[in-house]
């Protein structure tokens, strides 16, 4: 799953519109620090991962970890990596987006450093994941604002476009290129991921330091930088969005935690990191083509149509072979189109708050769902594994997705009247 990239303005009166060959013309008249940063969302996720999407399968069968250990470990990363984008929005606005970029990289660093001795002591590998993942929360947010800093309005979805796109890229790319050293050679992958994260930090220790937005001296500072105590940090906030986006994340993390160790055994690293590859081809090819479509597509039909896909997807995961491990992995690839794309539009459209403080919201949502599917899933998948039937995992997982999100809105109806009008 792929961070949402923040938009200049109100999704709802400015939809979401592929980027055509005409438009890609923009990209010739870029800065150096930001042909760089688009380079950089390229290179970070190849890096990042060729290691992450194996954590499951490192932990528990290198470091023979129990499946309900790797599970809290997992749900704590993750929740770090996204509740944690808040905290990065904070400490960039206090230190400048260029510093809180370098401090990030230099967290990430030490973190996959650290996965070399973390090959033998689970305490320093574990600690190594948490570094990687507050590297990972700190970054992103100083990252998109610093690329699109001081950018006239019309230039900004052209440029968060092309960072998506990249980014993207790298995580089709890392698993595949990772895959046949992952197990065999792993001292060596984490080593070489390192050294790549060090260059990458060196290159951001030398862009210049952010411009200030404003002069005060120029203009009334009370209208360029209004009292921050005048809105509480959740006021304003949507709360269906909110709530499906929770659950959104609680089903696919399910997904993105344990195919590994779930599809590794069963087929080979080579092939996991072929499916990774083809689900995030997939992802960067039709989110683009179908975001119009689903932009205008009514909300509760959106729930129905990515929750039936996530539904699908996890029952054909239950059979366990090949062929139905792709299958179901395009099917969960379909859902989590709909579903994050449509949650993000719909937050924006019910949100007085700006679009920056509506993500931050939508972060912390998905950090609580992936929290939550942490820690359900590695007791839930220990257990399954036990009865000697891991497929009824997925068939669980399957059945979350067709029962829960009706009685999420049947709960948020009764307990908030207004929360649930269609849209």
């Amino acid at each position: 799953m792929t961070p949402p990239a923040e938009p200049p303005g109100r999704l709802r009166s400015r939809p979401a519109r592929f980027i055509g060959p005409k438009s890609l013309k923009g990209l010739t008249g870029l800065s150096g620090p930001q042909y760089f940063l688009l380079a950089g969302s390229f290179l970070i996720p190849l890096g990042s991962f060729a290691v992450l999407p194996f954590m499951s399968v490192l932990l528990h069968e290198q470091l023979g970890m129990g499946l309900g250990a790797v599970g809290v470990v997992l749900a704590v990363a993750s929740f770090v990596q996204f509740a944690g984008g808040v905290v990065g929005a904070v400490v960039a606005e206090r230190i400048g987006l260029q510093r809180t970029m370098l401090l990030a990289l230099l967290i990430r660093t030490a973190g996959f450093a650290g996965f070399v001795p973390g090959l033998g002591h689970p305490a320093a590998a574990v600690t190594a994941l948490f570094l990687v993942s507050c590297g990972a929360a700190l970054y992103l947010p100083a990252n998109k604002a610093y690329l699109v800093h001081r950018v006239a309005d019309e230039r900004r979805p052209l440029l968060l476009s092309a960072s998506g796109s990249a980014l993207n890229a790298g995580i089709a790319l890392g698993p595949l290129a990772a895959a046949p050293f992952v197990l065999s050679a792993s001292a060596g992958l984490f080593t070489a991921v390192a050294v790549l994260f060090a260059a990458i930090t060196v290159g951001h220790a030398l862009l210049p330091v952010e411009a200030p937005d404003h002069h005060p001296e120029e203009e009334g500072v009370e209208a360029q930088h209004p009292p921050r105590h005048r809105e509480k940090p959740f006021a304003g906030l949507p709360v269906l969005p909110f709530a499906v986006t929770v659950l959104s994340v609680y089903v696919f993390m399910f997904f993105q935690h344990y195919l590994a160790v779930y599809a590794v055994p069963r087929t080979s690293t080579g092939f996991y990191g072929l499916v990774l590859a083809l689900y995030a081809v997939l992802l960067v090819v039709a989110q683009p083509l179908l975001s119009d479509r689903i932009a205008r597509m009514p909300y509760p039909r959106a729930l129905r149509l990515g929750f039936a896909a996530l539904a699908a997807g996890m029952a054909t995961l239950a059979i366990g072979r090949p062929a139905a491990l792709l299958a179901g992995a395009l099917l969960i690839c379909l859902g989590e189109i709909v579903l994050f794309l449509k949650n993000d539009l719909e937050a924006l459209a019910r949100s007085p708050r700006a679009p920056a403080v509506v993500f931050g919201h939508q972060r912390l949502a998905a950090g609580i769902g992936a929290f939550a599917s942490g820690i359900a899933g590695g007791e839930g998948y220990a257990l399954a594994e036990r009865s000697g039937y891991p497929g009824l995992f997925w068939a669980a997982v399957a059945v979350q997705c067709a029962l829960l999100p009706p009685l999420l809105l049947r709960t948020l109806r009764r307990l908030r009247p207004g929360a649930t009008t269609d849209r």
